[in-house]
């Protein structure tokens, strides 16, 4: 199935039900006062996270989502059904924008969260509620209000741990599956990846983490150029980069340097907050590299790149380095929560420190 993480819709409450303007009429009682009901509420539409749910691929083909309407008041002081709410289930990490404004009206990132998207509108009052010293038999009664409607642009951001980041054919494909149990497809030409992929990488029986690879990128692309940019939202999610740079020799030429340069300007270009993010360096395509050069074509790669952070030379097609890369993965990831659990703790009981005297 096509991988859609792009769609519009157009959400309808339920409009409420009118009130009722009715007088008793019985047998002994012919001139009886109001009892006109009041109308039942719009059903709201609401929608819930799903985690069965890949996708929104089923919102290209349905695209109007209508709630039903309150039930209209009667005689005999009976009140209008409300109507149903429509429930909407999308993917974990869709995000709702309005069309119009360009506000964010939702982000359903944990499963069976929730949202109204469009409240129902109020039921009429009836006859009754107007019923007064003065007004022995009112007439009047109120109408139903309107359900809201909106237009929603949905967009859906995978949600993992890692995402992979690198040139076309930088091998980031084959490396998930080297890790994981993903089996994304694999060939020797650009843009064999056309839709994300996500593998989960599971290091031993307690610990595991998710890995998402999406199409690569090429310079331009945080203009329109190649595939890549249209699936950048899917790493704003991730907690660490992995930059997967292609060092084996280059017959047909190509700057592997200016590449991982080029593919980091585009992150800066797209989004400051995923330039910032956690990136580490991963020199693919070791086992095309003799062996005794190594060390020294690592070293000058990074010393040319000028690279200060983590460095890993793997090979995702024979597995060299990628159990030592997967491991500091998961190391780093329960670093990380645990300093978030620290930060969450209350800070209360600690004693006042004097600010250290100036020299």
């Amino acid at each position: 199935m096509k991988f859609i993480d792009e769609a519009k819709i157009q959400v309808i409450a339920g409009n409420g039900g009118d009130g009722s303007a009715s007088f008793r009429r019985e047998k002994n009682i012919p001139f009886g006062g109001p009892d006109g009901g009041d109308g039942g509420r719009g059903g709201s539409v609401i929608a819930v996270a799903d985690r069965n749910i890949n996708t929104l691929v089923e919102f290209r083909f349905k695209r109007i989502f209508k709630a039903q309407k309150g039930e209209s008041g009667r005689g005999a002081q009976c009140y209008g059904k409300g109507g149903e709410d429509l429930i909407v289930r999308v993917p974990v990490g869709t995000v709702f924008t309005d069309i119009n404004s360009g506000e964010v009206v939702a982000d359903l990132a944990a499963d069976g969260q929730s949202v109204c998207l469009a409240r129902g509108g109020k039921g009429g009052l009836g006859n009754l509620h107007f019923k007064s010293s003065t007004n022995r038999a009112p007439r009047q009664h109120t109408l139903g209000e309107p359900g809201e409607e909106w237009e929603l642009e949905m967009e859906l951001k995978v949600l993992a741990d890692v995402g992979l980041l690198g040139m076309p054919n930088a091998g980031k494909s084959t490396f998930i599956r080297a890790v994981s149990a993903a089996r994304p497809k694999v060939a020797d030409y650009p843009f064999t990846t056309l839709a994300p992929n996500l593998g989960v990488v599971r290091v031993d029986s307690e610990r595991s983490f998710v890995i998402a690879d999406i199409p690569g990128l090429i310079e331009g692309a945080a203009e329109g150029a190649g595939l890549g940019h249209q699936f950048l939202r899917h790493l704003q999610r991730t907690r660490v980069l992995l930059h997967l740079v292609d060092i084996s020799p280059r017959w047909e030429g190509g700057d592997p340097v200016h590449e991982a340069r080029a593919i980091v300007e585009e992150l800066r270009k797209y989004d400051q907050r995923l330039y910032d993010k956690t990136r580490w360096l991963v020199l693919n395509k070791i086992d095309m590299v003799d062996e005794a050069e190594r060390k020294a074509v690592v070293a000058q790669f990074v010393a040319d790149y000028a690279w200060t952070g983590p460095v890993f030379a793997i090979s995702a097609l024979d597995g060299t380095g990628c159990s030592a890369l997967t491991y500091a993965v998961m190391d780093y990831l329960g670093t990380q929560a645990a300093v978030i659990l620290e930060e969450d703790k209350p800070a209360a009981g600690l004693p006042a420190t004097e600010p250290p005297a100036a020299d």
